[in-house]
Parts: C-alpha cells; sequence; structure tokens
C-alpha cells in the first residue's frame, strides 16, 4: 500500500466548546495557547462560524472579527476554518445574496482559510452564492454533506451531492456527520462509493456521542479519506468529537502517520484540561456514550445548548420527553438533517411541543420550514401539519434567496447611526435582536499578543472583572455574578474550578402593568425576551392574530391572541425579559 499520511483539522477552538460548553470559551482562553497550536501543522484550525459568532455577541461581550485578527497573529501559517451554513451565513434565516457575498469578503479579510459550506437540508441550491464567492477570494471552499439516516437518505443520494458539490468547483468535499450517526461499515460504503465518482479530497467530521467515532475513523481511512476532524482530548468525547492525540498515536508508524508532534499535543492538552475547569457551569451533562441519539439525532454542538436553554425555562427535567418528541417533529417536518438551523428549529419546536401542547404553539421559524423558506425538504411533510400552517397556499418552489430583495445598502443605512464599519452591520443583519444592546457594551479586545512561542504554557488566563462583577458565597461557595446597568443579571458563573456547575440564573421578568379597564391576561408561554410589541391599547384584535413576538431559545415564537376582544392594556415593551406566566397584554 503507498503511503497516504491522514491529514488532521483541530476542532478545539470552535466545535468542541460548543458541543460540550455551550460554545461559551472565550477568546482569552483561546490565545495563551495559540503560538504552540501554529507549531503542530494541523491542516487547518476550525476556529469560528458555526455557533461561536452568536455566542460572542450574545452572551460573552466579544467582537467575533476581532477573535479572528488576534488568533491570526499567533497563527500565521496555520489555514483557518470557519464552519458557513451557506444562505443562513451564521443566522437562522436566509439572507440576500449580497449580504452573503460581503459577509465572505469581510471573513477573508479577517484571516478566514478554509470555509466548510453546507444547508441543513442538502438543498445546494442554497450553496452556490457562498461557494462563489469564496473562490472569488482565492480562498479553500469545502462543500460539506449533512449526513443523516432517515427512509429517505441513502448512499447513492449522498454520491450524487458529491459529484454536483464536484461540479461546483468545491475544492474538498466533506462528509459532515454531526451526531455521530455514520457507523463504521457505512462509512466505508459512503467514502469508496463517493471516492469512486470524484477526484478532490475527501474530510470526515464525526462526534463521538454514540460511541461509532473511532471506528469509523478507521473504516473511513480504509476507504481512502484524506482530511479528519479530531478534538484534543480535554474537549473531546461525549458529544464532542475523538481525542487528536489518541488518532495521532494510533496512526504513527503506519502508513497513514499524520506526521504530528505528540510531545506537542500533549502540552496542548495539559493546558486546555485548565481551561476546561473554567467552564463547568456549562459542562454538558452528555459525558459518555448515549445510543439514544441514534433515535433522536440530536448533533453534539446543539446538546449542551439545548440544555442550557431547557434550564431557562426552568424545566431541565423535561429533557427526556423532549428527546422523545424530536424524532416525531423531525418526521411530520420532512425529515430534515438535524443540524444548524434545522436542528434548532426542529429541537425548539419539540421543546415548544412538551411545555405547551403539540404544535399549539408554532415558532417562525418552524412555520417558514414548513413553509419551503429554508429550502426543498428531504421527504413528505405530515398533512395535518402542512394544513395548520399553509392552509390553502402554495409552499416555496423555488431557490428560496431568488425572492429576497437585495440588503446591504438599506441595511447599511438603516443602521449608519449605531454601526461604525461593515463588521457592524453585519452584526445588525444577523441578530437584529441584540445588535443594538451589544454594541453599546462590547468589551475592548486584548491590545497585545499573550505569549510567544517560545514562552512556556500557562495555566488558563484568569478573566478580569469588570466594575459591575460581585463575589456572591451561596452555602460555603463564592460564585461570579454580573449585573448590568438596569441591575439585570447577565451572567453568573463559578469563581474557583473546584465550585458545582450552577444553571445560569433566571432573567428578571418584565413588571405587568394594571390592567386599568379590566380584560382577560395573555401569559408569556416561555422565558425569554420581547423582539416586538404588535399591537397597542385600544386595538381589536381577532383570535389568531399574532400580539406579540418572544424571542426564546434563539428562536422568534409568535404569540397569538387566545381569543377577540379589545385590547386593554399592554404590559411589555421590546426589550424586556419575562418568564413563564408573566402578563404580556390583557384583552376584554
Amino acid at each position: 500500500m503507498a503511503k497516504k499520511p491522514i491529514k488532521i483539522t483541530e476542532v478545539a477552538l470552535r466545535d468542541s466548546h460548543q458541543s460540550l460548553l455551550a460554545t461559551r470559551m472565550k477568546t482569552e482562553h483561546m490565545l495563551p495557547i495559540a503560538a504552540r497550536m501554529e507549531q503542530v501543522g494541523y491542516w487547518s484550525v476550525e476556529m469560528w462560524g458555526g455557533a461561536t459568532f452568536d455566542s460572542c455577541i450574545r452572551f460573552l461581550n466579544e467582537d467575533p472579527w476581532e477573535r479572528v485578527r488576534l488568533l491570526k497573529k499567533e497563527m500565521p501559517t496555520t489555514p483557518f476554518q470557519m464552519l458557513l451554513r451557506g444562505q443562513n451565513i451564521v443566522g437562522y434565516r436566509h439572507y440576500a445574496d449580497d449580504l452573503v457575498e460581503k459577509f465572505v469578503d469581510l471573513a477573508c479579510e479577517a484571516g478566514i482559510d478554509v470555509f466548510r459550506i453546507f444547508d441543513a437540508l442538502n438543498d445546494l441550491r442554497n450553496l452556490k452564492s457562498s461557494i462563489d464567492q469564496v473562490k472569488k477570494n482565492g480562498r479553500h471552499a469545502q462543500g460539506a454533506i449533512s449526513y443523516t439516516t432517515s427512509p429517505v437518505h441513502n448512499t447513492q443520494l449522498f454520491v450524487d451531492l458529491a459529484v454536483q458539490f464536484e461540479d461546483m468547483g468545491v475544492d474538498t468535499i466533506c462528509i459532515k456527520d454531526m451526531a455521530g450517526l455514520l457507523s463504521p461499515w457505512p462509512a466505508y460504503e459512503l467514502i469508496s462509493s463517493i471516492k469512486e465518482k470524484v477526484k478532490v479530497p475527501i474530510h470526515l467530521h464525526t462526534h463521538t456521542t454514540s460511541g461509532f467515532a473511532l471506528m469509523t475513523l478507521v473504516k473511513a481511512i480504509e476507504a481512502g479519506v484524506d482530511i479528519i476532524d479530531t478534538s484534543i482530548s480535554p474537549l473531546s468525547m461525549g458529544t464532542s468529537h475523538s481525542p487528536t492525540e489518541t488518532v495521532v498515536a494510533a496512526l504513527q508508524g503506519t502508513d497513514h502517520d499524520t506526521g504530528l508532534d505528540m510531545d506537542k499535543l500533549i502540552e496542548i492538552g495539559h493546558y486546555f484540561s485548565g481551561v476546561r475547569e473554567e467552564y463547568t457551569a456549562f459542562l454538558s451533562s452528555f459525558t459518555g456514550v448515549d445510543v439514544n441519539i441514534l433515535k433522536s439525532q440530536v448533533p453534539g454542538g446543539m446538546i449542551s445548548n439545548l440544555e442550557s436553554q431547557l434550564k431557562q425555562q426552568n424545566a431541565l427535567d423535561r429533557l427526556p420527553e423532549v428527546m422523545e418528541e424530536l424524532p416525531r417533529c423531525r418526521k411530520e417536518m420532512g425529515y430534515p438533517p438535524l443540524v444548524t438551523p434545522t436542528s434548532q428549529i426542529v429541537g425548539t419546536q419539540a421543546v415548544l411541543n412538551v411545555l405547551m401542547g403539540r404544535y399549539k404553539v408554532i415558532s417562525k421559524e418552524s412555520r417558514g420550514l414548513i413553509e419551503g423558506k429554508y429550502g426543498k425538504l428531504p421527504g413528505p411533510l405530515d398533512p395535518e401539519l402542512l394544513k395548520k400552517v399553509c392552509g390553502d397556499n402554495e409552499r416555496v418552489t423555488v431557490r428560496p434567496a431568488d425572492l429576497l430583495e437585495p440588503e446591504w445598502e438599506q441595511l447599511k443605512e438603516d443602521v449608519k447611526e449605531k454601526a461604525t464599519k461593515d463588521e457592524d452591520v453585519i452584526v445588525f443583519a444577523l441578530f437584529p435582536q441584540v445588535a443594538e444592546k451589544y454594541l453599546e457594551k462590547r468589551g475592548t479586545p486584548p491590545d497585545e499578543v499573550f505569549k510567544k512561542q517560545d514562552a512556556p504554557i500557562p495555566a488558563a488566563s484568569q478573566p478580569s472583572e469588570p466594575a459591575n462583577m460581585f463575589r456572591v458565597t451561596v452555602n460555603g461557595k463564592s460564585y461570579d455574578v454580573q449585573v448590568d446597568e438596569m441591575g439585570a443579571v447577565e451572567s453568573a458563573a463559578p469563581s474557583a474550578p473546584s465550585a458545582p456547575a450552577v444553571a445560569e440564573p433566571p432573567s428578571p421578568t418584565a413588571s405587568p402593568t394594571p390592567s386599568g379597564g379590566g380584560g382577560k391576561p395573555v401569559p408569556a408561554p416561555l422565558a425569554g425576551a420581547i423582539w416586538k410589541v404588535s399591537c397597542n391599547v385600544g386595538d381589536v384584535v381577532s383570535e389568531g392574530d399574532v400580539i406579540v413576538i418572544l424571542e426564546a431559545m434563539k428562536m422568534e415564537t409568535e404569540i397569538r391572541a387566545p381569543f377577540s376582544g379589545s385590547v386593554k392594556s399592554v404590559a411589555v415593551k421590546q426589550g424586556d425579559k419575562v418568564n413563564p406566566g408573566d402578563t404580556l397584554i390583557t384583552i376584554g
């Protein structure tokens, strides 16, 4: 057998902490080890995209663009890789082509070299704009197949997608097994079949959730795979990936030897052991193997976030019910592969079904998926659900972005008083609910590189405490609590690695105002933030009218009038945080 070294993509700086730590790792915990990672010789380091962009602005008060630039100073020759959701960019809806193109241009300027581009439905019409723009910038375009199993998915379908990707001009093709569903012998069959039909290198991304991964990697290597994703060991296993050190050691001395330096990897692993301890408050409870994933198909990157979201709803005990509801929802919604944004859409709908009753409340994004606004679904929709959402209206059958007007120039005009650079305009486009607050409170990034290449490996650096950070002791344990200007608790984390895992505290509730003229209250069904109030005092509303849009679990949930009448009072405004049961409006 001819020698064929396996190339390695390290995912510790993106998918690992998205899978295990609810995407909460800060840039300051990445920078001290970056120079050492530069020395390893990875094919690429995945460090951006996916949920990291959202998490930076929503939870970490960081500039995601600055993260790329700071890390690039320490890793100038290592290719940086990002996960791009095609027409969804890194958001949760389809965006116009001009916005997709602008995002790609800015990402290239910041320092992204490899773009792993996928569509949650494997609708390749949704990937053409981003692939073309990456190639126009002279960067590496990787087409990713969202792997899943269902009655409508099979090997031939995935081989056909690979051929189409090569025809679109991609540089590599990735089999993106986001939930760890790809078992060893099907992996061999799939990769062998693709290698017979395409010439570009094949990259395998698979999670360890089901326990298949290491065996699957071996069979993939036998089948001729060229590149694989792994994670440094302290951030591996569970819902994450196979440990880099284990894979490198297993291949040493073989025809597939990676050539990576085990001593350097051990040093890097030691560092990340300390970093992991900083995030015990967000650590996923899925730390072993869960074969139930083969049924629910929840991707690794979603599980820790789903747990966090259920905690916010004070409903973590309902997680088993949600995991049972997920495959039912997925079947009824046309068997979409569960990867962002469809994983979030179907997962959130499963939560709503468990908490509120089946399809009593349907999120805006679920409606969009059913209406065809995300692309072509792989399988048929449940007829009753289709009727409930679409009525007699036709579903969208064209490429969804063809229905969108150009966005960039108008958006720049709309936010010119708030956004000082194009990168901030993108933030407004992708996350309008939190953009303004983020820009007001964005912290100043570190202005110097933390460590040099020849410096000793430090322990994880301690984050500086802002003026509004207080230490609170509960039952002998100390916690750091940050409070914003209005007195709202922003976050809580243990002040020392030995502290127990702690759920994020509930957000303060909006204070309901007296009804004034009587009327029956309409309560908030979920904890979240008010995105839009669609009625005023005195308005006459009919049963089923949208009266409030609530942002909960990253999705927009339309609250509809449960009965007809006149609006007697409005108890909330845009931006207010509410808990379940809080009065939104009263109708009489």
